[in-house]
């Protein structure tokens, strides 16, 4: 037999117990006075831990180990006694949707892609995890998703008097063929608490015209260019025109949704869709038009424009507000600004759907986290002149790809703006500043926490508009419906599962499809948390409990019949959780979900209730589904664990071990996965504060080692030796 080393057991490393959390954690020194040695252990047991081989030399039961990618990656020590040990290796953190999606819900596969070719090449398979869980997400893109609408306010004053649809009088305004009836509701437009105009059509209506509202008259300036826009949709799917009384062409075909075509006419179903177009010409002996909503072509539909949003816009008007930032847009590139500080080759031009507006932004990328030197990553703009004295409001659109951070400050009397907090999100963010008469720039500082910014839209005004200038309305906010919200995620968990199916479909043959649903009193998780963290994002608050008959019906569309897809959970030695958690996947499998089989992590303690272990794999296995031991470790409570300790340790090792062999019949026996490799080293770990694994900090076997193995065997495997075996 192969001479394994002996275990010295020189400083068993420090190690953290959490029951959810495979993120990489950080080296912590100890004091080398507190460490066991090699004198600690008793010669013949130490000798009988080196003479046991590797541990599929034991069983034909398939053997996982939950690894650190990067660890795995690197050839050395690590990744030799992963693919000499096991069958089956499971990613740590990787392969989960907060490391592999973007900000945009884009997925890069090409980290894993990497690891799972290198398990192959070594002929171990791969399993996946995990599809559906509440920690581990890219929150910031999923709530983006949930995020409210924002529609800027007008570029400039609104021609259109909308006073009369905003009290409801109509003055000014002619229902000229009223269908129905053409008035105003509360509560019904794009905002919170905003109007619309309701016009409905008669049963018998067939031409635009017989419902029909038109405006009031616009001055027309010969030369200018005018900006139509409104917001509309309907109960059922409709139709509609804009004629233009006083416009060269009274019925022009047009743009009107920007697809790149005119067409005579639009369509509006239950969204709501923006309308916007230009007029540039009148006809001969016109100095004025007006907007007439023919929307009569189909009969029974009731339509509803949004009031706020209703206007006519003189694109070459004189503003009514100077913006103190020539270029604020960022239509024309990046002119004017330029990097005080931070790295090389920031900012850069962002176009087209990175873009908030029109199709142009301004991104910074760096890596900086210091939230005590925002400044050190900052980007400047000059103010076309420097700032008479007065108030100034500071405003700008701003969304990063991962919670982030801004302040602005100014230039020549510095002001400094708090922190604003940013995500995937376009956020309007505001602030007013007072200046003395120096204030001559303007800096956004990005360097309290690293990402990928967009800034979109700034702009610095005087706070007191030019006497005689009219107010400019505000932003329009738009909520979404729990009906939308509940859409949307849904369509993020079916591109998510969809895409990871699809792509590993021939190299990953089981799955974690949903893990940790049940809270410790076995009821399902419904997603009430306060203040979740960062990376948390709870599906089922959006997609009802029955969550994971979608999930699961997902995967197996995806993935195909020969995938074993898992439910996983932690704390199932606990009778209550282990309850609850059969109790719901049988209702989901009776729903619809094709379960396969449950997973069982354990990540325990040497005091841990055998009682309860052994309880908990009768009620599993008497389910019928395959059962998997997913993340076994067990914990001694220490840094430095006595030899009691470690013996303790490893008889718990091989009770569990032995239980599940007795209590789960062989054919629901899919396998044991060990959570990590070894004790803490500063390479791959989740614990910081124990010493759970079967291998120390410098890959030499624990006592632990030798109880799981006999556990595997069924007997103790050291019998076999003879005193020949040491020399």
């Amino acid at each position: 037999m192969k001479y394994k080393s002996i275990l010295p057991l020189a400083g068993l490393a420090v190690l953290m117990a959490t029951a959810c959390d495979d993120s990489k954690m950080e080296w912590v020194e100890r004091d080398p006075a507190t460490e066991i040695t090699a004198a600690e252990i008793p010669l013949s047991l130490a000798e009988k831990i080196a003479k046991y081989d590797d541990l599929l030399a034991y069983t034909d039961l398939n053997l996982g180990v939950g690894v650190d990618l990067a660890s795995y990656m690197e050839a050395g020590k690590y990744d030799s006694i992963v693919n000499d040990n096991f069958r089956e290796i499971v990613i740590g953190y990787d392969m989960k949707h907060g490391a592999m999606v973007n900000g945009r819900g884009e997925i890069n596969f090409e980290t894993v892609d990497g690891l799972v070719a290198k398990a192959k090449e070594n002929g171990l398979h791969v399993y996946g995890h995990t599809l559906v869980w509440h920690t581990n997400q890219n929150a910031s893109y999923l709530n983006s998703l949930l995020a409210p609408e924002i529609i800027p306010g007008p570029a400039g004053s609104n021609l259109l008097d909308v006073s009369g649809l905003e009290d409801g009088s109509f003055t000014g305004w002619n229902r000229a063929n009223p269908g129905e009836g053409i008035t105003v509701e509360e509560g019904a437009g794009m905002g919170t608490g905003s109007n619309a105009v309701k016009l409905v059509a008669s049963v018998t209506s067939a031409n635009y015209w017989d419902l029909q509202l038109k405006s009031p008259e616009i001055p027309f300036v010969a030369g200018h260019t005018y900006q139509v826009t409104f917001f509309i949709r309907s109960d059922d799917a409709g139709q509609g025109r804009i004629s233009l009384p006083g416009n060269v062409n009274e019925y022009p075909w047009i743009d009107w949704t920007g697809t790149g075509s005119g067409t005579e006419s639009f369509t509006t179903s239950s969204a709501w869709q923006q309308v916007q177009f230009n007029i540039t010409e009148m006809a001969e002996g016109s100095d004025a038009f007006l907007l007439s909503f023919d929307l009569g072509k189909l009969p029974g539909v009731t339509y509803y424009i949004d009031i706020d949003n209703l206007s006519i816009i003189d694109l070459d008007a004189e503003p009514t507000v100077v913006n103190m930032v020539a270029n604020g847009d960022f239509e024309s590139g990046l002119e004017g600004w330029s990097k005080y500080n931070g790295p090389d080759g920031q900012p850069t031009l962002a176009t087209g759907g990175d873009a908030f507006q029109g199709e142009g932004a301004m991104r910074v990328e760096h890596e900086l986290n210091d939230p005590g030197s925002q400044w050190q990553v900052q980007i400047h703009t000059d103010f076309t002149e420097v700032l008479p004295e007065g108030d100034y409001k500071v405003s700008y659109y701003i969304r990063s790809e991962a919670p982030g951070s801004v302040r602005c400050s100014t230039t020549g009397t510095a002001r400094y703006q708090g922190d604003q907090a940013t995500n995937s999100t376009w956020k309007l963010i505001e602030w007013t500043i007072t200046s003395d008469g120096a204030i001559d720039g303007l800096n956004f500082d990005l360097g309290a926490v690293s990402g990928v910014y967009y800034i979109d839209n700034v702009v610095v005004s005087a706070v007191e508009a030019p006497a005689g200038a009219p107010a400019l309305k505000s932003a329009t906010i738009i909520e979404k419906t729990d009906e939308e919200k509940t859409q949307l995620i849904g369509e993020a968990m079916e591109s998510w599962i969809t895409a990871m199916m699809a792509h590993y479909k021939d190299e990953v043959k089981a799955w974690d499809v949903l893990n940790e649903p049940m809270k410790e009193n076995g009821t399902l998780r419904d997603g009430d948390v306060a203040e979740p963290a960062d990376d948390e994002f709870y599906w089922v608050k959006y997609l009802g409990e029955d969550f994971a008959v979608k999930a699961f019906q997902l995967a197996r569309e995806h993935g195909g019949d020969d995938q074993l897809l898992f439910m996983n959970d932690y704390n199932l030695e606990n009778p209550a959780k282990v309850d609850g958690f059969i109790a719901y996947a049988q209702d989901q499998i009776a729903k619809g979900a094709p379960i396969d089989g449950l997973g069982t992590q354990m990540h325990v303690s040497i005091s841990t209730s055998k009682e309860n272990i052994a309880e908990m794999f009768t009620k599993l296995a008497a389910t019928g589904l395959l059962v998997k031991v997913s993340e076994l470790d067990v914990q001694v409570g220490t840094t430095t664990p006595s030899l009691e300790q470690l013996l303790q340790q490893a008889e718990m090792y091989q009770y569990i071990v032995e239980k599940y062999l007795e209590l789960v019949p062989a054919e629901q026996q899919y396998g044991i996965t060990v959570w990590g490799i070894q004790d803490p080293n500063g390479e791959g770990y989740w614990l910081a504060d124990d010493a759970a694994p079967i291998w120390d900090k410098d890959y030499q076997r624990k006592p632990a080692y030798k109880y799981f193995v006999d556990g595997l065997a069924g007997r103790d495997v050291s019998e076999d030796f003879d005193g020949l075996d040491y020399y």
